[in-house]
């Protein structure tokens, strides 16, 4: 009866009080809009539109203090609203540029001042006088984790990005180029998008502009982020007119290694053109030494393995960028990346197996020569709007790409009596195995106030993958290759993920000094796959939805210093190679391969951080807690007749917890240091193939980046990396720690010119390896690349005024 009441109350006078409300409103406003005014305008430099550029609007009775001023966008465009009718006087002031001033009046009949198009003139006395001292810190700090600027590590010049991240802070990558965060892999974005070019090997360090590190995600992100996120984010011109810059790099390791680098871009009014290329070539040797003693097979007690590769990559790369700004709300945007990647690899396998009374009983030499060619091209097109509401946002992006890898293999194998001298005759063998895919990304993010402290975010987001696996081995009979169908395979898997995610986002005080900020959001997936060996005619099917909540709470103590909590839901999808079956028989007695009867691995994240930043000490700290069921981890057993058959396993259950620190200080004017250590622990508990599994390790990393000014012009850039063993579930990862150097000088009159100087492992002592021990084997492995390396780079920008911004890599990002 109450509700019966109250709807009838409702429904008799709430349109009568929308209405009067509606009309005061209307009467407000048109009342405002009477008595107030604006000014707007638009500032170039020939026909080309100068961004940053300051307008300050002052009352004519008082030039001194401005009451209000803002800054051109990307267009040239200002708009100063809010003015109450009467006289004044506005300025335009760019340095390097002779400022303009003007007087006018709002008045009633023309409260809407448009200054047209204002022509900025370059000041050659200003710009002989302006030195940029401006430096980018090597970490800036957010509430979603810390961005890592490209143009402050010095160390990496004339690497890729896989480079760049071994000296990226609370990042490991070992000797073998895995990159985990806490112990997982995270998930790799490019300009915030998955991309088809994934591997950080394929990336040249030169064309990244900045890296950002995502320890949690909310639910606006993928939820295949178990190890968080890094974003890396490629270099885009935003400035007026013609701009370039090429860099070229010589140096060598154990072998010479030459790059180089070309960037030019043409922006004016509407469009922005830009071509970047880039190239890499670098000789390297590889030398592993492995040991494994196989308890219960007698006669094949003792394995002892020696491998040598010697390597030359090759890498290049071609981006081209086109957008077009018809008006200041919308923008379009084509970017277009073609990679050829080739690995050509002399590689030598000897094997040693004696008995377990320690007699000689078989000797194997494998020779094989590898030739790799992988091409990949993408296509991403991406739009968004402007409103006059800033906190309305409208974002879309529509990618594909495609990768077309090619490998063929030679190989000899000759058995040898203990002297050495060869028994019968060699066996020959080709291997091809050609990889084609596929992966198309669909992402829409809109998001639109509810509240003078509050939006909604919502969006959508489709990822469709294809691949096909065709590897063929061929054994050499009488002269004839005949195709070996036992160890050949032909294997597609087809992936589509559907997902919609919505996240409240809201503040406590003011907007640009807030004493609460938190989310809270909830993400649906839903995920397709199946794969077929089509050699055997096996096939599978894994199909699953899952909902994904997180939440996020910042405190902030002072506009320096803040708490925050968050927690969230996660998944570790079993990938393209995780699930394919085929068994890898490189190395005939450690073979390695995928497991289709994989689950999704599901992991729910706690953190808790505080940051504090003083006038030049600044401190982040990160608690975290994860757990995870049917967690994924390779694990190796060994077979009757003695190979050991590595496949990734689902476990039980997997806990680890740690904490971060990120320490950043300048204690005198020419020198600053980033320090950063993690400690954490991973317990791992379950069991896998019959066999129990209980391991834990305490593990801790910590890098520490010192920069040094020795005089001026001149950058040195010293960094130590030290990461501790790591668990696995067998055993664990050995330590890796190196040394690098790198120098940078300005030259040239104008100071356009950089020469650098990089020295990569200055001691040499960078390896990686594994040990592990099972009830019927022990094992171990260690690998050294030739890590150590010299390289001397040189780089010059020309065709812009503020030359910093191409050398320095201070280009804008999405």
């Amino acid at each position: 009866m109450i509700f019966s009441l109250a709807k009838k109350l409702c429904n008799r006078y709430l349109p009568i009080r929308l209405s009067l409300l509606l009309l005061a409103c209307s009467i407000y406003l048109s009342s405002h809009a009477q008595n107030t005014g604006s000014i707007s305008g638009m500032v170039v430099e020939n026909t080309n539109p100068l961004e940053f550029v300051t307008v300050a609007v002052y009352n004519a009775s008082d030039t001194v203090k401005p009451i209000k001023n803002t800054i051109t966008d990307s267009a040239g465009r200002f708009l100063v609203e809010g003015l109450p009718l009467g006289n004044y006087f506005f300025s335009v002031r760019l340095i390097g540029y002779s400022s303009i001033q003007q007087q006018i009046a709002l008045t009633a009949e023309l409260p809407h001042f448009n200054a047209g198009t204002i022509l900025l003139m370059a000041d050659a006395r200003q710009l002989k006088s302006v030195t940029v001292t401006a430096k980018k810190n090597i970490i800036q700090k957010t509430t979603k984790g810390f961005i890592v600027n490209a143009s402050a590590n010095l160390t990496q010049i004339g690497g890729t990005a896989t480079d760049m991240l071994r000296n990226t802070p609370t990042v490991v990558v070992d000797g073998e180029g895995v990159i985990t965060i806490r112990g997982k892999t995270p998930l790799i974005l490019i300009n915030g998008r998955n991309p088809g070019i994934a591997n950080t090997d394929q990336i040249p360090a030169s064309s990244i502009e900045s890296i950002e590190i995502i320890t949690n995600p909310s639910a606006q992100y993928d939820a295949n982020t178990e190890g968080g996120i890094i974003n890396i984010l490629l270099k885009k011109n935003k400035q007026s007119g013609s701009n370039g810059a090429v860099a070229l790099g010589i140096g060598a390791g154990a072998k010479g290694r030459i790059n180089s680098s070309v960037l030019l871009s043409h922006k004016n009014l509407q469009w922005n053109f830009a071509l970047a290329y880039d190239n890499r070539f670098a000789g390297r040797i590889r030398n592993i030494h492995a040991e494994r003693i196989n308890f219960d097979i007698p006669d094949e007690y003792y394995l002892n393995q020696l491998r040598k590769d010697d390597r030359l990559d090759q890498l290049q790369n071609l981006r081209v960028n086109i957008e077009f700004a018809p008006n200041t709300k919308n923008s379009f945007e084509l970017e277009a990346t073609g990679n050829m990647e080739g690995q050509d690899n002399d590689e030598d396998l000897n094997n040693t197996l004696r008995t377990s009374a320690n007699t000689f009983n078989l000797k194997t030499d494998r020779h094989s020569i590898e030739i790799e060619r992988d091409k990949e091209v993408e296509l991403a097109l991406n739009y968004s709007r402007k409103f006059t509401d800033k906190r309305i946002s409208l974002t879309s992006t529509v990618s594909t790409a495609f990768n077309y890898d090619r490998q063929h293999t030679g190989i000899t194998s000759q058995l040898h009596a203990e002297d050495n001298s060869t028994i019968d005759k060699p066996q020959f063998q080709r291997t091809t195995n050609y990889e084609d895919g596929n992966i198309t990304n669909i992402k829409i993010d809109f998001g639109h106030p509810v509240s003078a402290k509050a939006t909604i975010e919502t969006g959508y987001k489709g990822i469709l993958r294809f691949l096909n696996a065709n590897f063929q081995s061929l054994d050499e009979m009488n002269g004839v290759y005949m195709p070996n169908p036992l160890v050949s395979s032909n294997f597609t898997f087809n992936e589509n993920v559907q997902a919609a995610y919505i996240q409240y986002n809201s503040f406590e005080g003011q907007k640009d000094n807030p004493k609460w900020k938190y989310d809270f959001g909830l993400r649906a997936e839903q995920v397709n796959n199946n794969g077929n060996v089509i050699s055997n005619n096996k096939k599978f099917t894994n199909n699953y939805f899952n909902f994904f909540p997180s939440a996020n709470i910042i405190y902030y103590k002072t506009t320096a210093e803040f708490w925050r909590i968050g927690y969230s839901r996660k998944i570790n999808r079993p990938g393209f190679g995780q699930l394919n079956p085929f068994i890898d028989v490189t190395d005939s007695l450690n073979q390695h391969g995928g497991n289709p009867d994989l689950k999704p691995e599901l992991i729910h994240s706690f953190e808790l951080g505080y940051n504090k930043d003083w006038r030049n000490i600044s401190f982040y700290s990160v608690l975290y807690y994860r757990n995870a069921t049917n967690s994924i981890r390779q694990f190796s057993i060994l077979q009757p007749n003695g190979v050991a058959l590595s496949l990734p396993q689902n476990f039980g259950s997997v806990s680890s917890y740690g904490i971060e620190n990120i320490f950043t200080a300048k204690p005198v004017s020419k020198y600053d240091f980033n320090f950063s250590v993690s400690l954490f622990k991973q317990l791992i508990k379950g069991n896998a193939a019959g066999q129990e599994v209980n391991n834990n390790v305490l593990s801790w990393y910590g890098k520490l980046i010192n920069n040094f000014i020795l005089w001026k012009g001149s950058k040195l850039q010293i960094t130590g990396v030290y990461n501790s063993p790591v668990a696995l579930p067998q055993g664990k990862r050995i330590a890796v720690y190196n040394v690098d150097l790198g120098f940078q000088q300005k030259v040239g009159k104008t100071g356009n010119g950089r020469i650098g100087l990089v020295v990569t492992d200055i001691f040499n002592i960078q390896r990686y390896g594994s040990l592990l021990n099972a009830p019927n084997f022990s094992y171990s492995r260690f690998g050294k690349v030739d890590s150590r390396a010299v390289l001397l780079t040189f780089a010059y920008t020309f065709g812009t005024s503020f030359k910093e911004k191409l050398l320095e890599n201070k280009y804008s990002n999405d």
